[in-house]
């Protein structure tokens, strides 16, 4: 093989070295990080439920159908849910859900702050205090940026949070700072540093790309050496 090549594989591989090391790193750390952390402790299964059993029965809800139905437009599906101790049927329309008193048949009026509080709290798998409720216009990046919510942080040792509805009281998600953790490598991981859910990012390929080069010019190198060692045989 042409010594030319190996001279420009070493120094292409030298400074490909240079511009990888430290994304390389962060892809081994994240790497490790993510396989050390249990799925069911991201999305904090162990801190609260998303949904609680229904404890009424089709008895529980002698309001009207027909009447609830006829309030929505192009009615598609309806479940019977229940909210603290008042029993719920949802309605899912054309372009949103909306939800009716079980025992009247008249809509379900938005929970209030004190509610919102005593569902969180019923929902909560750990021993923890509430420590800040906030009513959210437009919630953050880790609920995805939904809607007219309720944000209920409580003070265990991993911050659980709880987001909830406005309209329902209904749980959305929960989030605590093993997930926030995981998600920050997840992020160094895909190399999307704004919304981390690209994981087809131009910045990504390119790096994926020159590794692959690196690992290349390595290969080059690797054969030299071993040329090398056979002449000295």
């Amino acid at each position: 093989m042409n010594k030319r090549i190996f001279k420009h594989a070493r120094k292409l591989h030298k400074w490909l070295g240079y511009i990888l090391a430290l994304q390389i790193f962060a892809w081994l750390l994240g790497g490790l990080v993510m396989s050390a952390i249990p799925l069911d402790k991201v999305h904090g299964k162990h801190l609260a439920l998303r949904s609680l059993d229904n404890p009424f029965t089709q008895a529980d809800y002698p309001a009207s159908l027909d009447n609830i139905v006829a309030q929505v437009a192009q009615p598609k599906h309806i479940n019977y849910t229940h909210f603290l101790t008042t029993p719920i049927i949802s309605v899912i329309g054309e372009n949103e859900e909306h939800y009716f008193n079980g025992l009247t048949g008249r809509p379900f009026y938005a929970p209030t702050k004190t509610q919102i509080v005593a569902n969180a709290q019923a929902h909560l798998l750990v021993d923890a205090q509430v420590r800040q409720v906030i009513k959210l216009n437009k919630g953050p990046r880790e609920v995805g940026y939904k809607e007219n919510i309720w944000q209920v942080s409580f003070d265990d040792t991993v911050n659980t949070t709880l987001y909830l509805s406005a309209d329902s009281g209904n749980v959305i998600t929960v989030r605590s700072t093993i997930w926030r953790i995981f998600d920050f490598f997840w992020m160094l991981h895909i190399m999307d540093y704004d919304e981390r859910d690209d994981f087809n990012n131009p910045l990504l390929i390119s790096f994926a790309a020159c590794s692959v080069l690196f690992c290349f010019t390595g290969i080059i190198l690797l054969l030299q050496t071993i040329r090398l060692r056979h002449l000295k045989l």
